[in-house]
C-alpha cells in the first residue's frame, strides 16, 4: 500500500513531468517532428522516447538512531535498576525517488523529502549509468530540491512555461515506483493554480 510520502512524490514528479512533456511537445510541434495529439491517436511512444531518458532514479541512505525508552537516560532510574547507560545504535535507512534532468550540466529536479537529511545520494540513469549526486538547493515548503551530477552526454527535458498548460491537456507521468523500474501513466490536467 502506498504511503503519503510515496504518493506525494508520485504526484509532484508526475505534475512536473507533465508540464515538461507538454512544453517539449509545444516546442517540437513546429519542427519536422510532429508529436502533437491527433484525433484517434492511441500511442504516445514518440513523446515517451523523447522524455523517458531524462527521468532518473534517486537512491538515498541516511543514518538513523535506533530509539530506546527515554527512561534509560535517567541516571536515577538506571542506578535503581542497576543498568548501564544504553549504547547509541545506528542503522542505515534507505529511500527511493524519481527526478528529471533539466539541464545538460547535470542539474536534476526532485522532491525535497526524497533527499532531506540524506547522508548519501546516488542517481541512476535509464542508460545504466550511476553516480553520486550533490544537493544544490532545497525548498521544504514546495517540496522541491535540485541535485547535481557530474556526467557527460546527459539527456535533458527543457523546462516549459506553465502558461502553455491548459486544463484538459494530456499529462504523462514517468517514474520508478517501489524500485520496479521505469513506468508510465497517463491522465489529464484537471486544474491549475492550486496551492
Amino acid at each position: 500500500m502506498m504511503n503519503k510520502q510515496s504518493m506525494l512524490n508520485a504526484i509532484v514528479i508526475g505534475c512536473l513531468l507533465a508540464i515538461l512533456i507538454i512544453a517539449r511537445l509545444d516546442q517540437t510541434s513546429t519542427s519536422t517532428r510532429n508529436l502533437s495529439h491527433k484525433p484517434g491517436q492511441t500511442s504516445f511512444h514518440s513523446a515517451i522516447e523523447l522524455a523517458a531518458p531524462a527521468v532518473v532514479n534517486i537512491y538515498t541512505q541516511k543514518r538513523a538512531q535506533l530509539n530506546y525508552h527515554p527512561m534509560l537516560d535517567d541516571p536515577i532510574f538506571r542506578r535503581f535498576f542497576g543498568l548501564q547507560p544504553p549504547a547509541k545504535k545506528e542503522r542505515m535507512q534507505s529511500s527511493l525517488g524519481s527526478g528529471v534532468i533539466a539541464d545538460p550540466e547535470g542539474y536534476i529536479i526532485t522532491n525535497n523529502h526524497v533527499v532531506a537529511d540524506a547522508d548519501e545520494i546516488v542517481v541512476a540513469l535509464r542508460d545504466g549509468r550511476e553516480t553520486p549526486a550533490l544537493i544544490v538547493g532545497m525548498d521544504p515548503e514546495t517540496d522541491l530540491a535540485v541535485l547535481r551530477i557530474n556526467l557527460n552526454e546527459l539527456p535533458t527535458i527543457p523546462l516549459g512555461s506553465p502558461e502553455n498548460v491548459k486544463i484538459g491537456d494530456i499529462a504523462l507521468a514517468i517514474g520508478n515506483p517501489f524500485g520496479i523500474g521505469q513506468t508510465i501513466t497517463m491522465g489529464i490536467v484537471s486544474a491549475k493554480g492550486r496551492s
